[in-house]
């Protein structure tokens, strides 16, 4: 078969870009080595066990964009999507990712702004950054909504593969592309839009060999996971759903994410890893818990995609002991090993009787024992300077688990178009290392498309 455009990867980059594309008249083909929304369910969600050959919680139509829909509208965080098209584009082309959202239902939550200069001030004072965002947070149900009828709008335009795989990307004489799917047949495109995500880098880094394209450093970024009493942070959440603050030691640099007011840490289960990962509130029907959790996460580069890879097994992997195991301390017992040099275990760390009861299940143990000194002193210095903000001690029954992880795509070298140096072959969304947030990954993809098609 012959296309115009071969998109390989249908998450929010992919989506948005096949969308501009085919609105456009464009002959597409779309390539995805997950499932079509509607088949999309992971057994462990439901209890059962995973044999699943690509993951259903990242893969498929929609790829992340299915788990609870948050974009952050902003150049503050999430990508350096400001540094292709320009700081103000960069802003207006996440204006017309929302105004899509909207037009499938997305209008049906509100859209909610972070600024607050008052408390940016006073969190200056103590040694923060507020990093801000304009957040349109649709939630698991209605991310489904729309990605449907994006589809369905769709669905008679552009040729879906579903469950397959593109094995090689080979350059034609024409200047065209064949492509070899998994079950050995081919497709030749005109150009190809790789959007794979985080999934697909082993994949990618072979075709970039092959190709001869460059990649930069990769990133991991680690941190332990925070559940307070819901109520100490009052004083910076009055005017603000949520805040991001960026704290800078000796030798790191911390940012809060994921902060979810009356929200649940859970369990979340990727690249064969257990971590603690944070559920908004809205994701559940019981109202929530008088809890807040946010993850404190601290970037480390490396200079090849194995060696970060390598890292974030070694730590999280050196936590699970081969099993889903999460390890977690009370934030005073981690001070008192300050000075005492030895762990105590807390009678009821777990108890109806202290003041914040964990909302995930992990087994309490000396942390400094489990995680690399760099993350406990980043927590520790970051909570001792949040003490100063808000005028007040953390409690001290507040939980620390470990270990969290955000996992990056290396930079690919392209240019302002997301052209790589071979002509016709653009990489969009979190795999070209560029963005890393749905709203810049659609915004890339959107922007891409529209250029291609016109």
């Amino acid at each position: 078969m012959n296309y115009e455009f071969a998109i390989i990867g249908a998450g929010v980059a992919g989506v948005f870009a096949a969308r501009e594309l085919a609105r456009r008249g464009r002959k597409v083909v779309v390539i995805d080595k997950g499932k079509k929304l509607e088949e999309r369910a992971c057994p462990l969600d439901r209890g059962e066990e995973c044999g699943c050959d690509a993951c259903d919680k990242y893969v498929g139509f929609g790829g992340l964009g299915l788990s609870e829909g948050k974009y952050n509208y902003t150049n503050d965080f999430g990508g350096d999507l400001e540094r292709k098209v320009g700081y103000g584009r960069a802003l207006e082309l996440m204006d017309e990712v929302d105004a899509v959202l909207c037009s499938y239902g997305g209008d049906r939550v509100g859209l909610y702004d972070t600024r607050d200069p008052e408390m940016a001030a006073q969190a200056e004072k103590a040694g923060f950054r507020v990093l801000t965002t304009r957040t349109r947070h649709l939630g698991t149900e209605l991310s489904r909504t729309i990605l449907r009828g994006m589809y369905e709008e769709m669905e008679n335009r552009i040729d879906w593969r579903f469950r397959t795989e593109a094995r090689d990307i080979r350059r034609l004489a024409d200047g065209g592309f064949e492509l070899t799917l998994k079950e050995g047949e081919t497709i030749r495109a005109g150009k190809i839009l790789i959007a794979t995500g985080r999934s697909g880098n082993d994949w990618l880094s072979r075709q970039c060999e092959d190709l001869g394209i460059d990649y930069g450093e990769a990133r991991v970024d680690l941190g332990l996971r925070i559940e307070m009493r819901g109520d100490q942070l009052n004083a910076i959440l009055g005017r603000s759903f949520e805040t991001k603050l960026s704290f800078s030691g000796n030798d790191y640099s911390a940012t809060t994410y994921c902060m979810n007011p009356r929200g649940r840490v859970v369990l979340k289960q990727q690249e064969g890893l257990a971590m603690p990962d944070g559920q908004n509130y809205r994701e559940r029907e019981d109202g929530g818990t008088p809890n807040l959790n946010f993850t404190l996460f601290v970037p480390s580069f490396f200079r090849t995609l194995e060696e970060a890879d390598r890292y974030l097994h070694d730590v999280v992997g050196g936590i699970n002991r081969g099993r889903d195991r999460i390890a977690a301390q009370r934030l005073g017992e981690l001070r008192r090993e300050r000075g005492s040099g030895g762990y105590r275990e807390e009678s009821g760390s777990g108890s109806s009787a202290s003041a914040v009861i964990p909302t995930l299940e992990a087994e309490f143990a000396s942390l400094r024992l489990e995680v690399p000194d760099l993350y406990i002193r980043a927590a520790l210095e970051f909570l001792d300077a949040l003490e100063r903000l808000i005028g007040e001690p953390i409690d001290e029954d507040t939980i620390l688990y470990a270990i969290d992880g955000k996992l990056y795509s290396p930079g690919i070298e392209t240019d302002e178009r997301f052209e790589t140096r071979v002509e016709g072959l653009f990489v969009i969304g979190d795999c070209s290392g560029t963005t890393h947030s749905l709203s810049q990954a659609a915004a890339s993809g959107l922007y891409v498309g529209r250029a291609l098609g016109s």
